[in-house]
């Protein structure tokens, strides 16, 4: 899959909330009431990204979640990363 150029990215970090473009990835920070809340998500996340065989780089701390997107094998954001990220948005929702 192709990586996409800064100017499709940006147009479609507009349709989600809060994710950011830096360094050819994406990336959002979630907060959560208790650790476990946080655990929950990411083990919702890994089944998400098992099925797309896409998986997120995750940072797990206190009652927060960060998670990041890129297709290494393409050296970039594809459109891989943002169907994830919508995919995770709507984890939460």
């Amino acid at each position: 899959m192709d990586k996409l150029s800064e100017e499709k990215i940006q147009t479609a970090l507009k349709e989600l909330l809060s994710w950011e473009f830096t360094k050819n990835l994406i990336q959002k920070e979630f907060t959560f009431d208790t650790y476990m809340a946080g655990i929950d998500f990411v083990n919702r996340i890994a089944a998400k990204a098992e099925e797309q065989n896409h998986h997120p780089d995750l940072e797990v701390g206190w009652c927060r979640v960060k998670v990041v997107f890129t297709s290494h094998d393409s050296g970039g954001v594809t459109e891989r990363d943002i169907r994830m990220a919508k995919i995770v948005d709507g984890i939460v929702q």
